[in-house]
């Protein structure tokens, strides 16, 4: 059983780590420790009693965010679903993340390497979900026969053309959530035969 002191340390780290995340959503992966500690009404020593370093925290914060994909999408591949069932769950949890996502797509190469390899590992952790539920779709003939890693790779260069030009696509509202079905659509009618 957890004594209340180790509950109460439990509960300030998310709470540092749900503001993180809500601050770097907004304003960007330069936002200082400080701000995060202001806003989630910590001192700033605080913050580095539960994390060793800002790395620390981005890691943290960007692991969580790579597993609640990751977790998604592996039950998806393993089990019946269809391209059609991956690409919604995809566009879901995009939209729940959107701007967060795209900061983190727009500023992934400000980020400390190994965070970076994190983003790449869960990319590739996706991508090789899809790619199981495409082959299977390939085999039963309702998908045509294109290499599997070119069609992960239009799929996100269809979402990520749009989240980059949010601005000229949709400044007043979420850019996925406005264009998800035309993206779904267009897509599943140029992989179908």
């Amino acid at each position: 059983m957890k004594s209340k002191r180790q509950i109460q340390k439990e509960n300030t780290r998310q709470k540092i780590i749900d503001t993180a995340y809500q601050i770097y959503a907004i304003e960007g992966f330069s936002a200082s420790t400080a701000r995060i500690a202001k806003e989630a009404g910590v001192s700033h020593g605080t913050v580095f009693a539960h994390f060793k370093s800002l790395n620390d925290l981005l890691e943290c914060i960007i692991g969580e965010f790579q597993i609640r994909l990751a977790s998604e999408f592996h039950d998806m591949g393993e089990s019946s679903a269809s391209v059609s069932d991956f690409l919604d769950a995809h566009l879901k949890i995009l939209m729940d993340h959107e701007e967060f996502y795209l900061r983190l797509i727009t500023e992934r190469s400000l980020l400390p390497e190994e965070v970076q390899y994190m983003y790449a590992d869960n990319q590739s952790t996706i991508a090789h979900h899809f790619n199981l539920l495409l082959s299977r779709e390939m085999k039963t003939g309702t998908v045509k026969e294109i290499p599997v890693h070119m069609l992960f790779n239009t799929w996100l260069g269809m979402i990520h053309y749009y989240l980059w030009n949010k601005d000229f696509f949709s400044p007043d509202e979420p850019v996925l959530a406005r264009y998800a079905g035309e993206l779904k659509h267009t897509f599943i009618s140029l992989i179908t035969k």
